[in-house]
């Protein structure tokens, strides 16, 4: 056996058995014929004699052509199937179909580094049945396979039934009855090798199987954006999940939530939610009840600064028939609505003294008296508060009880803001924009490239709410348009001048599974952004910047529908710049 290895960089390091030859053979005279995507044997030489007939015809330059344009017509589509594609899985799938279509290919499969464990596994495949897919696990430098992942070089087999390295782990192969040659290439994306593709391909001569990995190479690029979601997915499954029901993001603030929610739930212990307005406290609350053995008892919410004082006493524990003006029958409370369950008491740091008096008393003695009553009601509800207010510095004040707090501040959970979780926020924006593109009857709607720029710059003070609320926004511009672009966002989004850490940033980051030209647009978007909001809208500025005349800079901004003045800084006293596009 010998093997030669040529480099990094799109070279594939052969392995050849019983005499087969790695280098390239000259054919035609010693002439090799360009092809466009790197050059096509145009005749057998004396080192592949042994092959089969079948495997080596004589071409002329018409099936070279043919061979060319066969090539291209693979690559368009499988650039459309990436570019449309609204469920990745179902687009590897296809993409393996496409090219058993057009290529000598017997099986095809996919397999990805699990971010997780470090364990390679089949997550995409063609030809192979479930059980086989199950077998195609490796470990980085296992196999031929486990040997591209951890090199990164594409690597070929001319016969494997002759190359006694090879481990057929998936057991798919006869490798008596069937010449088959083997052809890995790693999946990169942002220089790191994230899986491989490899394929069974009829048995073949060396510079054949060298012009099938220049293809493959160009593939596994156009793979790569979705090879890189299904690896993030493929552990979800298989790990046990502490993530409750209607939570999104994975970053470690919230990986602690989940955690001291998963903690506290079977427990009747009284939970105190902080955290800004709009991070999820009551989304919070109902997964401690719905994880907890009250789940099929009532969730009674209250938010205490939605009701005047007069009224929030009457909310919370009810009255009798004449108690008041205007009690013209018998109404219970929060407390006996939520009897056996939970109840979550919302912003209870606007509660006055003297009802976070009484409310000290429910919480001690789980008893009380609706108001005009003398009958003392008992009540077994589980108390779950949240508030954004300082309850410590409050009660320093004296505006909130130093027993009170002590009695909510049993098992407290800190929701952090979205601004501190930033890896959540295109999962999120994600998710919204699904959620709100169904309801409108839309579909395959996506975040461009400038949009995922500004989403991760902006600090949301209105955490994931006005995310939410910016999302829906977005959804109901579109038009005819699947595209989420910078028009499609409020104002405030295109006057950010700086980044998190307080200097400017322009970050593209990977997500965008459009074609070669649909990228570039989206990246030549995102650079027009940044020299607009760093030069506060002045054209001649921004376009000296990018080394543009001012009137390519207004082509460029027509063409993407930017408008220069939203990005100009709002005098004292003038309405706020209209929401229009340069004409």
């Amino acid at each position: 056996m010998s093997s030669v290895c040529r480099g990094a960089t799109g070279r594939a390091e052969a392995v050849s058995g019983g005499g087969w030859s790695g280098r390239r053979a000259a054919r035609n005279g010693g002439i090799a014929r360009p092809c466009g995507l790197g050059y096509f044997s145009a005749m057998p030489s004396a080192e592949s004699s042994s092959l089969p007939s079948a495997a080596t015809p004589s071409l002329t330059p018409d099936s070279v052509a043919a061979h060319c344009e066969s090539q291209l017509r693979l690559l368009l589509e499988l650039a459309r199937v990436m570019n449309d594609a609204s469920d990745v899985a179902q687009a590897l799938d296809k993409a393996l179909a496409l090219m058993a279509g057009h290529l000598h290919m017997m099986r095809g499969a996919i397999t990805l580094v699990s971010p997780q464990t470090g364990e390679i596994r089949t997550e995409a495949a063609y030809g192979l049945k479930p059980a086989e897919c199950r077998r195609g696990r490796y470990v980085r430098g296992e196999g031929f396979t486990g040997r591209v992942i951890e090199s990164g070089r594409p690597m070929y087999i001319s016969n494997v039934s002759q190359e006694p390295l090879f481990l057929n782990k998936t057991r798919s192969r006869d490798l008596k009855k069937e010449g088959i040659s083997f052809i890995c290439v790693p999946i990169r994306l942002n220089d790191q090798v994230v899986g491989a593709l490899s394929v069974d391909h009829l048995l073949a001569d060396a510079a054949t199987l060298e012009d099938e990995v220049r293809l493959l190479l160009i593939i596994a690029t156009l793979l790569g954006h979705a090879a890189l979601e299904t690896q993030g997915r493929m552990d979800e499954e298989s790990r046990p999940s502490l993530r409750p029901k209607g939570f999104v993001g994975n970053s470690e603030s919230m990986q602690k939530v989940y955690a001291q929610i998963a903690q506290v739930a079977p427990s009747a212990t009284t939970v105190f939610l902080q955290g800004e307005s709009g991070t999820g406290k009551e989304l919070a609350a109902r997964a401690i009840h719905a994880a907890s053995a009250r789940a099929p008892r009532p969730f009674i919410s209250l938010n205490c600064a939605a009701l005047p004082e007069n009224l929030i006493e009457s909310e919370l524990f009810g009255h009798e028939r004449g108690a008041f003006t205007g009690a013209s029958a018998t109404r219970k409370g929060r407390f006996e609505l939520a009897d056996g369950g939970t109840l979550f008491l919302d912003e209870v740091g606007e509660l006055s003294l003297m009802t976070q008096a009484k409310l000290l008393r429910v919480l001690q003695e789980r008893s009380f008296e609706r108001l005009g009553g003398m009958e003392t009601r008992h009540v077994d509800v589980r108390f779950i508060t949240a508030t954004n207010r300082d309850l410590e510095r409050m009660v320093e004040e004296g505006s909130f009880r130093r027993d009170l707090f002590y009695r909510l501040n049993v098992f407290p959970i800190s929701l952090p803001p979205l601004r501190l979780r930033p890896e959540d926020i295109l999962p999120l924006a994600g998710h919204f924009i699904a959620k709100f593109a169904a309801a409108n009857g839309r579909k395959n709607v996506r975040l461009s490239l400038a949009v995922m720029d500004m989403l991760q710059r902006y600090a949301w003070p209105g955490n994931i709410r006005e995310l939410e609320n910016v999302m829906e926004r977005a959804v109901l511009l579109l038009g005819r348009e699947s595209l989420v672009l910078p028009q499609h966002l409020p104002p405030s989004l295109h006057s950010i001048r700086e980044g998190r850490d307080g200097a400017d940033c322009c970050v593209i980051r990977p997500g965008f599974a459009g074609s070669l030209r649909e990228r570039l647009d989206e990246l030549e978007r995102a650079c027009i952004v940044e020299a607009l909001e760093s030069s506060q809208g002045q054209i001649g500025r921004a376009a000296a910047s990018l080394g543009l005349t001012e009137r390519i800079m207004a082509l460029r901004l027509k063409k993407y529908g930017i408008s220069y003045k939203a990005f100009r800084p709002v005098r004292k006293g003038a309405p706020p710049a209209a929401d229009s596009m340069i004409s």
